[in-house]
């Protein structure tokens, strides 16, 4: 019998699956929270899977503990708990939040280009303002996208069937994407949409032609600020930044240098150098800036907790056959 804890909200039509499978156990702990805290050593103790954000932290009483299923894409929280080590394998929640961020930066894009920031600020203050500026169409544009996982690949889908140019910056280039968890008929699993595929050697042929910038990659030390000055001023003046990822990807006195003297043509940003973003900040009175709350896919969503319990049903599964899990951290990944 294979005993799962979880420590997550529940949602009925995922239970109901979970407790309908053969030699399952599943428990739920007690109104659970997204932060770490410590369990009933009764209810760990015997745990073979963990489905949860965070670790409890008495993990180390789980000695039976074999797989840990996080509902976040990111993992940092499960570094330095020597997991490789005590043989236990964890997966995280990649490709959950593909969609809504992938909706975001095509909302983006089309609110940009055709200015609805200005629209709105004329229906307040009553003025009928017909002018082609509030026309323009994203078709036939060159989206380029910097990095390309599943945000990048259902981005990069989307923007094709409208009639989009997709080029794509990448470290190691685009290839097949195997047992990353992906909702049926989204994204580019062959990797075959981009009509342009650029390495990090190529990036200024990149950043100079292309329409609108999206940011898809993860934070790191390595990856913190890579734009700044000199990657702003590549792109064109026409040129759009969206950044969906997080906000010290983009330095953030060079942004709003280049905001400020209309070096490129504006912004959408969902992710802030500050949470909340402070009243003052000058970015919110940018006419030509959107700024959201980092809301393009959240815990939030309606469908966050459908699509991370649908990870671990199918991981379970996969587990109980014997075959590859979906999204599976490497010791590389878990030791870094």
């Amino acid at each position: 019998m294979l005993k799962i804890l979880i420590d997550l909200p529940r949602h009925e039509p995922s239970a109901c699956i979970l407790q309908d499978m053969p030699a399952i156990n599943v428990q739920w702990t007690e109104n659970p929270v997204e932060s770490a805290r410590r369990l009933p050593t009764a209810q760990i103790e015997d745990c073979d899977v963990l489905f949860s954000t965070f670790l409890p932290e008495n993990h180390q009483l789980m000695q039976r503990l074999k797989l840990v299923q996080i509902s976040s894409a990111g993992y940092q929280q499960l570094l330095g708990n020597q997991l490789v080590q005590r043989g236990i394998r964890a997966c995280n929640a990649r490709g959950v939040f593909d969609i809504p961020i992938a909706e975001w930066n095509i909302a983006m894009m089309i609110n940009l280009v055709r200015d609805l920031r200005g629209m709105i600020r004329h229906q307040e203050e009553g003025i009928w303002d017909r002018s082609a500026r509030f026309q323009r169409e994203i078709r036939g544009s060159v989206v380029g996208i910097w990095g390309y996982g599943g945000i990048g690949r259902e981005t990069a889908r989307i923007a094709k069937a409208l009639g989009m140019r997709v080029h794509v910056l990448t470290k190691n280039g685009v290839s097949p994407r195997n047992d990353i968890y992906r909702i049926e008929g989204t994204g580019d699993p062959e990797g075959i949409l981009p009509d342009q595929v650029f390495t990090l050697e190529e990036q200024e042929s990149f950043l100079r032609g292309i329409d609108f910038l999206i940011l898809a990659i993860p934070h790191t030390e390595e990856t913190a600020g890579i734009v700044g000055e000199r990657e702003l001023d590549m792109l064109k003046e026409s040129a759009f930044l969206l950044n969906p990822a997080r906000g010290p990807l983009v330095q953030e006195a060079a942004l709003i240098r280049a905001l400020r003297e209309n070096r490129i043509a504006g912004a959408a940003l969902d992710t802030h150098y500050q949470y909340p973003l402070p009243p003052q900040h000058p970015l919110w009175k940018m006419p030509h800036v959107i700024l959201t709350p980092h809301i393009s896919g959240s815990s939030a969503s309606p469908h966050f907790l459908e699509r991370v319990y649908d990870i671990l049903i199918r991981n379970i599964d996969r587990w109980m056959q014997g075959t590859s899990l979906l999204n599976e951290l490497s010791s590389r990944h878990l030791n870094g």
